[in-house]
């Protein structure tokens, strides 16, 4: 095998992240395809059965006054209401209204919404939990709501871009038959439907630090509108509940207030429009719904039972319930209200739709059009079954079951899928016919029902076909990355192992494989097999913190076995002697495992036991002043350590004073971000709040970019030893020649000045971002990070690839004590508009990012200091080597051991992801799941780049500096630029 040159090594790295990030844009899109669906809008055919000649033939299109008639003619169910309002209450969790296993709500609740609980205690209003499907974003659930059809999973992306929504819906519907429609609210109904309202008023939905403003906005134009009588639907959508939860959860202090201003909405439109209109001839039916629920900390996304369980509640002017219990006491499907609403309107059902019309709206119609309206659903349904199973022909249909005891040949079914769908649905045809003709007494509804709850639940549930060779392509690309990269390693390792036997005597190497080298493997093995489990998936944060415990315990007892014996009794003698260094990275391991220990209690992560008490909590409870106290005294100790961690440099004094004074001005800006917004939710959003965020976004980044740059030109190529940082840690076996070693110091000096910027610019951003709860878990994974890496700094302690992976295991933990889980609903939304004056996509994409994976990120980010702490016999350049040598030495193993951890993860879950494809929970576990490992190598692939890039810029730079002074050098120097 050819030598492994730093150009090669660069070259073959690239090539696996390219072929990886292939293979996962093809598995993805073998995997989440666009769901398919029927082309075309439902017409005049959809009052036809499936087999009636008509359908297979296209009809002239009617203007919409006739449009109109001819289905009110061809659907013999007069329409129940003249005009419709829809209000969304954004994030309204149903139990807020109708209480929860049948206990009503909460005494505080039902005084904030007094006025709809009366309805409901009236049977004016019935009220329903309507379970929606993840992901519970709002713009998929808008697509469910007015088309009965249920998106692809990749909806949650398309929530922050959306597009108009071509499948037919009720919008449309509505529009062909020349319906005036208004929308106030929420802006993606108008991008979801472009040029279908008379009037609009929108708002952005993402920023979530408004609270006021955006309800504001819509209620102001309330009045006007509902005196107004040019209009048809009139869509309300009110979004500050939901930011209200953002920012302060369910209990949130702003809560109460948000839903009595959503009660006196109500009770406006109820008393101005459905109470009056007795007589008057257009009757107005009042539809209450929200797109999803909320956990307890504000957040959505997930499939839990808080997140999935959305409102509907219908107020017109009939009682639909005879006490409070059959009117709270209700449960549907969001998808349900699709056909409800089109059948109460006289419009054909979305040809797409997979709901089953709410039986009990129906109550004020005859029986035979209660039947009716059963029929168009089931015929619906049964189309859009023939399509989805092209061998399904339920005309000429026989089915060999038994009848019933007067001989109508009802079947009861069984067999095939296919011959299930036609049994339910001949059965429910034959009671149907036979009740039309008196010939039998009992009512068709059952069968009716037991056909139509059949086909919505396979319809809902069933898995679209995926292409084979886009997901068989996809895979092997990634295997092949994992063999690229693995191979990268393997002859780097090799290499390096090669050098210690020409630089270090046998007595001073460690031979074979130890107990924790197998184990930092296993942690990886162990991690692949709890993926095929979904509650492994869901409680992942435990195996993170057990592993990553256990590693530095066996690193502890390593140490301690080291000590020579009887230094353990006479400790404060040998601490003056020459195993000062061992009992100093003692205190650093036991510092660690104790940090480790807090941050695993920080916060109760994961699904199933978030309810457990925690450190978190327990400060919630103690109150804000704490929290606020406690978040000070995080930034102070992260200035103060950040500051002494600088003061160790002695060269260029000057330089780095500088350096620390700009250093000290963002932090102190922080300081007063915390003091003076950070604990309040309604300056949080204020003009000054933002713009002195958006001055701390500038300094830090000035003062990041200015050290990074600056710091290589500045640091002198020549200097002695005495002037070095961390001259403690200096020291080595091997003799270094004076010219190599000073070149040694500087470049090191160097790189460490770049890495506490790096680590001080992250952790201040975070300190900024994050909740207010989590700034000390956040200095407390900077001093797990310093602690690993001065435990490493002593030489030849472990094998390289060991105290990286190490450290990026600290990273992997460090992401779930922040209180992350697999599930969407712990993205921290609100922080990211922190700074931002108004919704933009990509910088609070960014900045989403940057909150949620902070953790791993700062790992990453640290190897650049890890660098200059690492024995500099690693780096020593042999004879007739060159520049690559070195940066390939320095910046190999940092580099490639998080792509190569990182890339079998991702291959793993791929092939996990794959063979639970037609698992129950594919797409409430597994895919969530997915998402956040394609997030993860997105951000190893940016913190590598960071390291590497800065690793080639400063060599470069010293080449260039080197090459000027010393003219012998001229080769290495060229040989670098050439790499």
């Amino acid at each position: 095998m050819p030598p492994l040159t730093c150009s090669r090594l660069t070259t073959c790295s690239i090539a696996a992240v390219i072929v990886q990030m292939v293979g996962v844009s093809l598995f993805m899109l073998g995997f989440f395809p666009v769901k398919p669906t029927l082309s075309g809008v439902s017409g005049p055919e959809s009052f036809r059965p499936p087999d009636h000649e008509i359908y297979n033939l296209t009809t002239p299109p009617h203007p919409p006054p006739h449009l109109k008639s001819v289905y009110q003619e061809l659907s013999e169910i007069p329409p129940s209401f003249d005009r419709l309002i829809l209000m969304v209450i954004d994030g309204l969790p149903a139990e807020f209204v109708l209480g929860k296993d049948g206990q009503p709500p909460s005494k505080a609740l039902m005084d904030a919404m007094s006025y709809t609980q009366s309805l409901l205690k009236n049977g004016m209003a019935i009220g329903y939990h309507a379970k929606a499907a993840p992901p519970t974003v709002t713009m998929p659930r808008l697509k469910a709501m007015v088309s009965g059809a249920i998106g692809g999973f990749l909806d949650v992306a398309f929530n922050f871009n959306t597009q108009a929504l071509l499948d037919d819906n009720l919008l449309g519907q509505f529009f062909s038959i020349g319906w005036k429609m208004v929308m106030l609210g929420d802006e993606t109904w108008l991008k979801l439907f472009p040029g279908l309202f008379t009037r609009h008023d929108g708002v952005s939905s993402f920023y979530v630090k408004d609270t006021v403003q955006v309800d504001q906005n819509v209620s102001r134009h309330l009045g006007y509108e509902l005196n107004r009588d040019d209009w048809d639907l009139l869509i309300l959508h009110y979004l500050g509940l939901d930011h209200v939860g953002h920012i302060g959860g369910r209990n949130s202090v702003l809560m109460t207030p948000k839903l009595m201003e959503m009660d006196e909405v109500v009770k406006m439109i109820h008393l101005n429009t459905i109470v009056p209109q007795d007589n008057i001839k257009r009757q107005t039916l009042l539809v209450v719904v929200s797109d999803h629920g909320m956990t307890d900390n504000g957040n959505h996304g997930g499939s839990s039972y808080e997140e999935t369980d959305s409102l509907v509640l219908f107020i017109g002017p009939t009682k639909y319930a005879s006490d409070y219990a059959s009117a709270t006491h209700n449960t549907a499907y969001q998808v349900d209200i699709a056909p409800t609403l089109a059948l109460l309107f006289g419009v054909p059902i979305p040809k797409n739709n997979v709901g089953v019309l709410i039986a009990e709206i129906f109550t004020s119609l005859t029986d035979d059009q209660q039947l009716r309206a059963l029929e168009l659903n089931s015929w619906q349904l049964l189309r859009l079954l023939e399509a989805q199973l092209p061998g399904l022909s339920c005309r000429s249909f026989n089915s060999d079951g038994f009848s019933d005891d007067q001989g109508l040949g009802i079947s009861k079914c069984s067999g095939s899928m296919d011959e299930m769908f036609c049994c339910l649905y001949r059965n429910a045809k034959l009671l149907h016919s036979s009740w039309k003709l008196k010939t039998v007494s009992s009512s068709p509804v059952a069968a009716y029902h037991d056909f139509l709850k059949a086909a919505s639940e396979w319809l809902s549930h069933r898995a679209t076909d995926k292409p084979v060779n886009l997901l068989a392509y996809g895979v092997a690309a990634m295997i092949l990355s994992c063999v690229i990269l693995f191979t990268l390693i393997f002859c780097l390792c090799k290499e390096v192992d090669l050098r210690e036997k020409q630089l270090f005597s046998d007595k001073n190497r460690t031979q074979g494989w130890h107990l924790h080298e197998t184990f930092t493997l296993g942690v990886t093995l162990f991690l692949v097999i709890s993926m095929g489990s979904s509650s492994m998936v869901e409680e992942e944060q435990y195996i993170w913190h057990f592993m990553t415990s256990t590693l530095y315990l066996l690193l502890f007892r390593n140490m301690i076995q080291s000590f020579p014996a009887g230094t353990l009794r006479s400790s404060v003698s040998a601490i003056k002697g020459q195993n000062k260094k061992n009992y100093f990275q003692m205190c650093s391991l036991f510092m660690l495992l104790v940090s480790g220990r807090i941050l695993r209690g920080w916060h109760q992560g994961g699904v199933n036991w978030t309810n457990l008490p925690d450190i978190s909590k327990w400060l919630e409870q103690a109150g804000s002043d704490y929290i606020k106290l406690i978040h000070l005294g995080a930034g102070l100790l992260l200035i103060s350590l950040s500051l002494f961690g600088i003061s160790l440099l002695k060269s260029k004094r000057n330089f780095i004073l500088v350096v620390q004074l700009a250093f000290s001005i963002p932090g102190l800006l922080v300081l007063q971000h915390i003091m003076k917004y950070q604990d309040s939710t309604s300056t949080a959003s204020s003009y000054g709040a933002t713009l002195l965020a958006q001055t701390i976004y500038v300094i830090l980044g000035i003062m990041t970019t200015g050290t990074v740059i600056a710091s290589p030109w500045f640091m002198p190529v020549w200097i002695s030893e005495t002037c070095s940082s961390c001259n403690f840690y200096f020291s080595t076996s091997v003799s270094i020649d004076g010219q190599n070693k000073s070149l040694l110091i500087g470049l090191r000096d160097s790189v460490y000045l770049i890495g506490w910027a790096y680590l001080y610019f992250w952790c201040l951003l975070q300190m900024l971002l994050q909740q207010p709860i989590n700034s000390m878990p956040i200095l407390l994974l900077l001093m797990q990070i310093l602690a690993s890496m001065l435990y490493s700094s002593n030489g030849r302690t472990h094998k390289q690839w060991v105290e990286v992976a190490a450290i990026y295991y600290l990273g992997m933990a460090g992401h779930f004590s922040l209180g992350n889980s697999n599930t969407l609903a712990t993205i921290d939304v609100a922080g990211a508009y922190i700074g931002l004056s108004s919704h933009s996509t990509l910088l609070s994409g960014i900045l989403m990012f940057i909150i949620t994976y902070a953790s791993p990120m700062l790992a990453l980010l640290s190897m650049v200091m890890y660098i200059s702490l690492k024995d500099p016999s690693y780096f020593v350049i042999p004879q007739n080597a060159d520049y690559g040598y070195l940066l390939k030495m320095m910046i190999g193993c940092p580099c490639l051991v998080p792509l190569c951890l990182n890339s079998v993860l991702l291959t793993a879950y791929t092939v996990v992801l794959l063979l639970m494809r037609n698992h129950l929970f594919v797409w409430s576990v597994f895919s969530p799941k997915y998402l956040y490992v394609c997030a993860t190598t997105v951000c190893v692939y940016v913190g590598v780049f960071v390291v590497a890039v800065t690793g080639f810029y400063t060599c470069l730079v010293f080449a260039m500096r080197r090459k000027r002074q010393d003219p012998f050098s001229n080769e290495m120097g060229k040989s670098l630029i050439g790499e």
